[in-house]
């Protein structure tokens, strides 16, 4: 039955059906007063999931595409900027700026940890003539499932004038972000995570600290031009031609969120994330992850000893077609990540860690069945209480 496949990856997500049926709508004009009351009201709403009153630009592109436009749009080549990194994502936003010219400093952290604030705070009191022009922060690190405090991070700059700017793109819609509240000055996310959408759209909000900053930007640019973009969404257009049918699917499941409310949204995140982490412990499994710092997306479990991940991965797929992601380069067959973000319940969460236990027991690791659902549902009942 390959139309019913748990997809349970950090992304893309599995796409409610009213979502598919917005995305069949009859092609409009991307020029006319149609596209224009969508495209305008689209942006109004997603200002409240950021929680901002900055702008938000709308990309056709993946998220890495936002994580670029948040470098060409703000630093010069030359400039000096500092990348925090916990994972994969933060390496990605320091290599999108050294090949745009910038000075890159990293402060690497170990995978499966999150970012320490203080270590952030002496590298920016040591910058005595102020030549960082921006700090860089992944909010949440999908190759490893950990989730970084952005206050406490932002605090560390103290006065400093560098831009703090965030790669939430697997992170907001599915866990806490106040934009303006944290005074964050950009902030990128992406469809194909907690909004329940293909992949094809990137988000960007803008302060106007950091729109004064691009009005003096150097850095080569075209299609990430935000200053365009930003002309362009005034009369409710964009500067090329956008993604028709994502902009209709983002209708539905923004009206999807509403209704549901974000502190609800979160909750159920929450819970999701706390149902994984006690199944998948019942079941004799570890967590890469300490509690304090786990993720509500997603969530990486070491394989146990004498086994391999994608060994794991692969009994999931094939036998009960359940889907869920490897490690990424060091920890590449070394752990599996269950995503649970976006359109995904508690019964969902179930069904994945019974399969996971009768994947375990195939593969001849121990493994009391029913264990691991047992604590899982234990988790969902007291919630419910």
């Amino acid at each position: 039955m390959e139309e019913k496949q748990y997809l349970m990856l950090p992304g893309p997500t599995t796409v409610p059906p009213n979502v598919l049926r917005g995305m069949a709508k009859p092609m409009i004009n991307h020029r006319g007063p149609e596209f224009k009351e969508l495209f305008t009201g689209l942006t109004e709403v997603l200002k409240n999931v950021f929680r901002t009153k900055n702008d938000v630009i709308i990309f056709p592109s993946a998220g890495s595409g936002g994580m670029e436009a948040a470098v060409v749009n703000f630093i010069s080549p030359g400039e000096k900027v500092v990348v925090v990194s916990i994972g994969n994502f933060g390496d990605r936003f320091a290599k999108i700026c050294e090949t745009f010219g910038a000075v890159v400093e990293k402060i690497d952290f170990p995978w499966g940890t999150a970012a320490d604030p203080e270590l952030l705070a002496d590298v920016i009191k040591k910058d005595t003539d102020q030549e960082i022009r921006a700090v860089y922060v992944t909010h949440n690190e999908t190759s490893t499932g950990v989730t970084n405090d952005l206050p406490k991070l932002r605090k560390a700059l103290g006065d400093h004038p560098a831009l703090f700017i965030v790669d939430s793109v697997s992170g907001l819609g599915a866990m806490e972000l106040g934009t303006d509240a944290w005074n964050l000055d950009v902030v990128v996310a992406g469809s194909q995570k907690s909004f329940m959408i293909p992949p094809g759209l990137s988000f960007v909000s803008v302060s106007e600290r950091a729109w004064e900053v691009a009005k003096k930007c150097t850095n080569a640019r075209y299609y990430w031009d935000l200053l365009d973009a930003r002309k362009y969404a005034e009369k409710g257009q964009t500067p090329y031609t956008p993604a028709i049918p994502q902009l209709n699917a983002l209708a539905e499941s923004l009206q999807m969120i509403k209704n549901e409310g974000l502190p609800q949204v979160f909750a159920r995140h929450r819970l999701l994330r706390d149902m994984v982490r006690a199944g998948v412990r019942a079941q004799g499994l570890e967590l890469l992850v300490a509690d304090d710092v786990a993720s509500c997306a997603v969530t990486a479990v070491l394989a146990p000893a004498g086994s391999d991940a994608d060994t794991i991965r692969s009994t999931l797929r094939d036998r009960f077609n359940v889907v869920v992601a490897g490690g990424q380069n060091q920890l590449k067959n070394k752990i599996f990540r269950i995503g649970h973000l976006g359109y995904v319940q508690e019964l969902d969460i179930l069904t994945v860690l019974a399969a996971l236990e009768m994947s375990l027991a195939i593969n001849g690791l121990p493994v009391n069945l029913g264990q691991g659902v047992r604590a899982a549902q234990e988790i969902a009942m007291k919630a419910n209480a």
